[in-house]
């Protein structure tokens, strides 16, 4: 006599009303027509969702926390926004070939209003070098560091970077007790009224 598992007829509904959602899915993608040059706007489009999680925690952030130090030989919070205008210039710059002036935003900005200000002018910097960029002219090279990268590399390296100081941003906030701009809670849409 055969017996049949009976408890695995709910998960195998769900499961089949997955592969149903995701084909119909997947057939509404695959009509949409990629992008003129995919690697270049792949890469735009995550730096732009990088970047603006750094300005909303350098808006979010108290003007009396931006000389916060967790440890006495570690950058402030201020210093951390204007690190990374700075490097955010310096990097897009190089690739645009428009070197930025060599002011150090990090150690001459102290006021919130100036080191946002600076940030969102090298994000504007950077989203210019982002729309300069093809995937054909990604791969031009430019010299950086004394070395010869491709521009999409200096690119790469730049949202490495501001990924990386972003993540001190959080640390510093959460030491104060402020929840960071990719950790705020999202408001789930309203329920369907039946």
């Amino acid at each position: 006599m055969v017996s049949y598992n009976l408890s695995v007829i709910p998960m195998m509904k769900t499961t089949m009303i997955f592969l149903a959602f995701a084909g119909i899915s997947a057939g509404c993608f695959a009509q949409q027509a990629p992008p003129a040059n995919p690697l270049t706007t792949g890469e735009r489009m995550v730096y732009s969702f990088l970047i603006n999680y750094a300005v909303q925690a350098a808006d979010k952030m108290p003007e009396e926390n931006y000389g916060f130090k967790p440890a006495p030989d570690v950058r402030s919070f201020g210093q951390l926004v204007g690190h990374l205008a700075d490097a955010n210039n310096m990097f897009c710059g190089t690739v645009l070939g428009e070197p930025r002036a060599t002011v150090s935003i990090e150690k001459t900005k102290t006021s919130k209003a100036d080191l946002i200000q600076a940030l969102k002018d090298a994000v504007a910097h950077c989203n210019k070098a982002y729309g300069a960029l093809t995937d054909a002219s990604a791969v031009e090279t430019v010299k950086f560091m004394g070395r010869d990268f491709p521009k999409l590399t200096v690119m790469s390296i730049n949202m490495a970077h501001s990924d990386e100081h972003y993540g001190n941003m959080v640390t510093y906030m959460r030491m104060k007790g402020i929840v960071p701009p990719s950790s705020e809670q999202r408001t789930p849409p309203p329920a369907e009224k039946k």
